[in-house]
């Protein structure tokens, strides 16, 4: 089912940085939006900047109850968008322990997956899922084992899902550097100092903004010929 007015999108992780974008974006397109983060204030922060006819509830994405509890009492929508992710963090091998693993996984894989499994009896013939993964899937680098892990689990399990799942759509964005909330673990200057660097690097010249990998969620929801795909939107990362 394309993007339209009759559309019910769903955005896990949808209160800030790339998921907020992708409501504000189905919104724009004409779609009824739904969007869940586990902060009630960032819920009730988020509705002030969509249309009226935008929904929030407080959902712990790492919570099967609290994600069954949810799905069951939104019923029925066409798309959803997971974009649920915890901040970003460096760890080099010598730091890796199974706990920070687990850590680093739980959120971005395990619960992406268990919040596709619940999704899917609620998704009307011919929707989408669209999952998040990242340009670490295809390029790594120092200090970025999880990250690199973590993005090919997901861009892996798109192509598996797509299959499985089929006729229901399943894809994957995978963005390059994008300045969002997700790298608030480092301090202002050096957030600013990343963007910089990272940007200089890039054929583009610049990092994204979430509004860049927005647009890569709503073309996969709307393209409905198109699944098992991983929307690489990177300004040029995996070329330079």
């Amino acid at each position: 089912m394309s993007l339209n007015s009759a559309s019910r999108v769903v955005v896990l992780g949808g209160t800030s940085g790339i998921g907020l974008a992708v409501a504000q974006a189905a919104s724009e397109a004409g779609a009824a939006v739904v969007v869940a983060s586990r902060n009630p204030d960032s819920v009730t922060a988020a509705l002030k900047k969509l249309p009226d006819n935008a929904v929030g509830h407080s959902v712990d994405a790492s919570s099967t109850e609290s994600m069954r509890a949810f799905f069951d009492e939104i019923g029925q929508f066409d798309h959803l968008a997971y974009t649920a992710a915890d901040t970003l963090t460096s760890t080099p091998l010598e730091d890796y322990t199974p706990q920070k693993a687990q850590t680093f996984f739980n959120l971005r894989v395990v619960y992406a997956f268990e919040a596709v499994r619940l999704a899917v009896p609620h998704l009307r013939p011919g929707g989408s899922i669209t999952l998040t993964s990242g340009t670490a899937a295809f390029k790594g680098g120092p200090g970025w084992l999880l990250g690199c892990a973590a993005a090919g689990a997901i861009a892996s399990g798109a192509r598996s899902l797509a299959v499985e799942l089929a006729p229901l759509r399943v894809n994957a964005v995978a963005p390059g550097v994008i300045r969002s909330p997700l790298w608030s673990g480092m301090t202002e200057a050096e957030q600013q100092q990343m963007y910089a660097d990272t940007g200089a690097s890039l054929p583009l010249g610049r990092v994204g903004e979430v509004q860049d990998a927005a647009k890569a969620y709503i073309q996969l929801m709307d393209q409905d010929y198109a699944t098992g795909i991983v929307s690489v939107i990177d300004g040029g990362t995996l070329l330079a």
